[in-house]
């Protein structure tokens, strides 16, 4: 495992460093290292690392949604109130709907399972969306309209309601049949996760809050170590009430790290935010390997060329669901189309639950991976290049 552990960090870190140097994003080395070494390739990963491979994805995303809550202004947040509620599911809505109209004529599959195949397709990546539009904000781009925290919050609530749909569709396709309460988990879902990070955030403030009048001064690291500690715990929440009541651990993570930031010292909450940004350094590299290593290169040939076609309108279905949410909105046409760019990367969710249909002996399973495979190849790169490369001709900024 510790063999397995350097070939991620330090290949992993090299190969980021290459790319960068030539005008590429970080996350395109990552990605290729891991394909590369992953069990269709090289194999030169070890099992045991390949068995808890989710688990350390999610402690990596973890970590830059922590960030991305103690970067977020929530009074920035309400500006944008309606358009970021309309991001987190009428984009997936649109491209679910493109797959449906189109994938039974280009992939000849019928129409449960091009919607169990537009589920998986059309969550967006907030492992690539999230980071970028952190450095955005702090960065103060395209801040003055709170473009990047509607796409920050839109993606981290966009793959909640994807992955509920997909579990609906999975269970019509299996013969099942779909219930209305299925469908009421999405909003249940999203309010408790908030509700729940925010009590969860005000009780570690009053943590560190007396801790401080009791002067038993708590380290930052420490307070770093707590607050992982308690998105851990979030997480767990989530899986343990998952038979009762659907909760968004997610979400309740980054409404846990907002609390924290709008209750605490701007100083206190700047340097949280900066011990999370050298975490997610080697976080960032441990996600993207695993995520290229959970890709099966093997049914990207034998997706052919009407997947990539597919994959490419169902893109086009997805941009007009973007133009949609952002009607009455006062962004121009160049802001608009930034936002189309951002919502296009596609890696974690595909990567988690591309093979699920043909786990379950799906008679689709293979296309619906072999699709999925191809989206992770195609749109996280298109999506990581096209926010890297527009931004600074996209959006205003207010330095």
């Amino acid at each position: 495992m510790l063999l397995s552990l350097a070939i991620i960090f330090l290949v992993g870190l090299s190969a980021a460093a290459i790319f960068e140097r030539i005008g590429l994003p970080r996350i395109i080395g990552m990605l290729a290292i891991g394909i590369l070494v992953s069990p269709y390739v090289l194999d030169l990963l070890d099992p045991k690392i390949l068995g808890i491979s989710s688990e350390l994805r999610q402690i990596a995303l973890i970590i830059i949604l922590i960030k991305a809550g103690l970067s977020l202004n929530l009074s920035d947040l309400k500006k944008v109130g309606r358009p970021a509620v309309l991001m987190s599911f009428v984009p997936a809505c649109c491209e679910i709907v493109g797959y449906v109209l189109f994938a039974p004529l280009l992939l000849d599959v019928n129409r449960i399972e091009a919607a169990v195949m537009g589920a998986v397709l059309s969550a967006v990546s907030p492992a690539v969306v999230v980071p970028r539009m952190v450095k955005l904000i702090e960065d103060k781009w395209g801040t003055k309209k709170s473009i990047p925290q509607m796409i920050l919050a839109g993606a981290s609530c966009d793959d909640i309601f994807v992955i509920v749909l997909f579990s609906t569709f999975v269970t019509m396709a299996q013969g099942g049949s779909a219930k209305v309460t299925d469908f009421l988990n999405i909003p249940i879902s999203i309010v408790l996760g908030v509700l729940l990070g925010a009590v969860v955030g005000s009780d570690v403030y009053l943590l560190f809050e007396k801790s401080y009048q009791h002067r038993h001064k708590i380290r930052n690291s420490t307070k770093v170590i707590i607050l992982l500690g308690t998105a851990f715990l979030l997480m767990s929440i989530e899986t343990l009430v998952k038979p009762y009541i659907a909760l968004s651990g997610l979400l309740a993570v980054v409404a846990m790290a907002c609390v924290v930031k709008r209750k605490t010292e701007g100083s206190v909450s700047a340097r949280l935010s900066e011990k999370f940004g050298k975490l997610w350094i080697a976080a960032e590299v441990m996600l993207f390997v695993l995520v290229g290593a959970a890709v099966d290169v093997r049914y990207t040939l034998s997706a052919g060329g009407m997947a990539v076609l597919m994959i490419f309108v169902a893109l086009v279905f997805r941009a007009v669901g973007v133009c949609l949410c952002l009607l009455g909105t006062e962004l121009n046409a160049r802001e608009r189309i930034f936002c189309v760019i951002a919502y296009l990367p596609k890696a974690t969710v595909q990567a988690a639950i591309g093979s699920v249909p043909l786990s379950l002996g799906l008679p689709c399973g293979k296309i619906v991976l072999s699709v999925a495979v191809l989206a992770i190849l195609i749109t996280a790169p298109l999506g990581a290049i096209g926010i890297d490369r527009s931004y600074m001709r996209l959006l205003d900024t207010q330095k």
